[in-house]
């Protein structure tokens, strides 16, 4: 058997960030070949990955990088299991990384090839390391339809979002990025109210009629109540266009957007938006 030097267990650490025993066991196994060591220590990540699968994960980072221009985004959700790990400087870097390549391939998924591997091998590679349950829970590839994307990743790193607005106003990425932060911070479902399934409306009428009648009220008017509440109460929570503005409660998204328009010289919209969050389903 070789001898098996500090310098070349330090060197194989460098380039796995595998721990330094794991590295000189798989030196020894391998009888110094540094290519047959790094497979074991694959291999030993797999396993890893394996015997880690089960284990619930509710802590780690949502995140969206947009391209230059605006014209595509990629957004992830990276999920482990302590808030340590998702603290970490090295899960932090792991999530980056896998965010930008995706980018750079205009695709997203665990099969995307970032740095010459799998997106999948990067997160086993990251659990050997890291020793903990790590999962690539979401990852979408949002390209604009006309307009540009703008993203916004909120400060706790655990909710993020991507909208894409449209129009002629100087100042369209600025309010893109307003209503970005609009949709981390108000969860809407849809983008306007023709977005709503029917039997979504139907359900929640149904729901609010009921509510208006045990509180004495009756049929007839209970159906009117009931209206009123969904449009007042169930649009301005679920519909991103009928939220109150986070900058201004008494103004809609709709009237900032118009607003906005009138001082960029000209209109905007959205058309699509995406918000990511950890432990969401």
């Amino acid at each position: 058997m070789s001898q098996i030097s500090a310098a070349d267990v330090k060197k194989l650490r460098e380039e796995t960030d595998a721990p330094m025993m794991e590295c000189k066991a798989a030196l020894d196994e391998a009888g110094g070949d540094f290519a047959k060591a790094k497979e074991i220590l694959r291999e030993k990540g797999q396993a890893a990955a394996a015997k880690r699968a089960g284990r619930s994960t509710s802590e780690g980072i949502a995140k969206f990088v947009a391209a230059a221009g605006g014209k595509s985004a990629v957004g992830l959700v990276v999920e482990c299991e302590t808030d340590f790990v998702a603290k970490n400087e090295n899960f932090i870097a792991l999530v980056g990384k896998l965010a930008d390549g995706m980018l750079a391939a205009g695709s997203a998924g665990p099969d995307v090839t970032v740095d010459g591997k799998s997106v999948a091998t990067h997160i086993e590679e990251a659990i050997a390391v890291i020793r903990e349950n790590i999962q690539l829970k979401k990852a979408v590839f949002v390209q604009a339809k006309e307009g540009v994307i703008a993203v916004y990743n909120h400060h706790d790193a655990k909710k993020a979002s991507a909208v894409e607005v449209s129009g002629s106003a100087s100042n369209l990425q600025d309010a893109g990025f307003q209503v970005a932060i609009q949709t981390v911070a108000f969860s809407p479902a849809y983008l306007k109210k023709d977005d709503v399934p029917k039997d979504v409306i139907e359900n929640e009428i149904r729901i609010e009629t009921e509510r208006a009648i045990n509180e004495g009220k009756s049929p007839e008017i209970a159906e009117k109540a009931a209206m009123g509440r969904v449009n007042k109460e169930f649009y301005q929570q679920q519909v991103l266009l009928e939220q109150p503005m986070y900058t201004d409660a008494k103004k809609s998204v709709s009237a900032y957007l118009a607003e906005e328009g009138k001082v960029g010289g000209g209109p905007i919209s959205v058309l699509q938006f995406v918000r990511l969050q950890v432990g969401q389903e």
